[in-house]
């Protein structure tokens, strides 16, 4: 008996806790564009979810000004323009080839030279200490040892 008080109990609060689904333009065109545009935004929110996607309340309020952009006439890079002057590049997934993100670009292929570079270096000098140090007598009596228990 406590147990089904407790699950309506648990159901009726999910229940006035859940929202209405958000309704779509009325425009399908708009609405069209307007993912478009949005999946190709991040969410400042979120970070690595697209503004499309992201159900965060900046998130929200971000596609309806975009939804209010489109309305106004505005073209696909209009808008993107309007978001990156007023948020910076970060809002773009791709954001722009310029001098301002040039290091952005390049910069995993400089860190993948960097790397490929220093683990070489690394190889050669380590293979320099293993090649120049010989056995010891111990080491090889112990290595000749071992090689006749193998043969036998």
């Amino acid at each position: 008996m406590k147990l089904l008080i407790a699950l309506s109990l648990a159901l009726s609060f999910s229940i006035a806790l859940a929202k209405e689904a958000a309704p779509l333009a009325a425009d399908p065109v708009v609405e069209q564009r307007l993912i478009h545009i949005a999946e190709e935004l991040r969410c400042l929110v979120c970070q690595n979810e697209s503004l499309a996607g992201s159900q965060a309340d900046l998130a929200k309020d971000l596609r309806e000004e975009v939804r209010g952009l489109i309305k106004e006439g505005k073209t696909d890079n209009e808008v993107k323009d309007f978001l990156v002057s007023r948020y910076g590049d970060f809002v773009l997934y791709r954001p722009q080839i310029k001098p301002t993100t040039y290091l952005l670009w390049a910069g995993p292929f400089l860190l993948l030279i960097i790397g490929l570079f220093a683990l070489i270096r690394y190889l050669k000098q380590r293979s320099k200490v293993v090649a120049d140090a010989p056995l010891s007598e111990a080491e090889k009596q112990r290595a000749e040892a071992l090689l006749k228990d193998i043969q036998s």
